[in-house]
């Protein structure tokens, strides 16, 4: 091996975050590799001022650090699962996943402990189509405003009295070490993630496999498994982020893999649920037979006038 390792990654706090946390592990796993660690400012760090279903998703966090990989700027790019698109770049892969974290969404507010307590009309701000629809199928007397920026900048918006209410991921609050904001959690099932939140992927050169080979000792297969399985129903049911779309999937310790899916309208008035279950090892059978008890309830006409009104 060539003792080195250069990290691509935005330069939010939380995406040092996740790189630093897979270069102590690749340390850990590889004494004496040195690793550099590359932020780059992606596009969809810099429009801030507008919902991602308008601008093209969370593709725009990826490309920037996609082509220092393809150029061989880079070696290895970290990010958020969730932000990674269902249909990968060709010449790259993910390599690894690293063990889940809290999948949760994170309700976090000093003027309501749940999203039950908050005023009639208050004002919540949250970038999530998925969140603003199972908010506001909760809640329909409430306000949801687009709030985007880093982790800081929405708490930052939040104790300004910009809005009452905000809903971030739980584990990006929990690795910051910002878990205290935490007013409640929104556990799953009952209110449904964003596929592969709370999950790490490390990416790398699909001919690269000296870098596959360094990555291999930090793949979590029952996290894999459980990602195979939320992006697999996303990509069957065109998910993007001009989609109210959720889903989580959990692996029983009989290896049982059971998938929670949910699809609805950003205003919350319609809400279509799906669960269904396989063997752990063939995560596919579970999304295709969410996916098609989602459509026999009528998903697709949902889906279509959703990426309709967010075209």
């Amino acid at each position: 091996m060539s003792g080195r390792v250069r990290i691509a990654t935005r330069k939010s706090a939380l995406a040092l975050w996740q790189a630093r946390h897979v270069a102590a592990l690749l340390e850990a796993q590889h004494p004496g590799l040195k690793v550099e660690l590359l932020p780059m400012s992606t596009r969809g760090d810099r429009l801030l001022g507008t919902p991602l279903s308008k601008i093209g998703g969370k593709g725009l966090f990826l490309k920037e650090l996609e082509h220092a990989l393809i150029a061989g700027e880079a070696d290895i790019a970290v990010h958020s699962m969730k932000d990674v698109p269902v249909e990968v770049t060709p010449e790259l892969s993910i390599a690894a996943v690293l063990e889940r974290a809290n999948a949760s969404d994170a309700w976090v507010s000093s003027e309501g402990a749940t999203p039950d307590d908050l005023a009639p009309g208050a004002v919540v701000g949250t970038s999530s189509l998925r969140r603003r629809c199972q908010l506001l199928a909760l809640r329909p007397d409430l306000q949801v405003e687009n709030l985007r920026g880093n982790v800081n900048t929405r708490l930052e918006k939040l104790d300004s009295g910009e809005y009452q209410a905000i809903i971030l991921a739980t584990a990006g609050l929990q690795r910051l070490g910002l878990e205290q904001r935490i007013s409640c959690q929104l556990p799953p099932p009952r209110w449904v993630p964003s596929p592969n939140q709370g999950i790490i992927g490390v990416q790398c050169r699909q001919e690269d496999q000296e870098t596959i080979e360094l990555l291999a000792p930090l793949e979590h297969q029952p996290t894999r498994q459980v990602s195979d399985a939320e992006r697999s129903l996303s990509r069957r049911l065109g998910g993007s982020c001009r989609l109210p779309l959720g889903a989580w999937a959990e692996i029983s310790s009989a290896g049982t893999l059971s998938l929670h899916a949910l699809v609805g309208s950003s205003d919350g008035h319609t809400v279509i649920r799906a669960e269904a279950t396989s063997a752990a090892s063939d995560p596919e059978v579970a999304a295709q037979s969410a996916a098609q008890a989602l459509l026999e309830q009528g998903a697709a006409e949902v889906i279509a006038a959703e990426l309709e009104e967010n075209a």
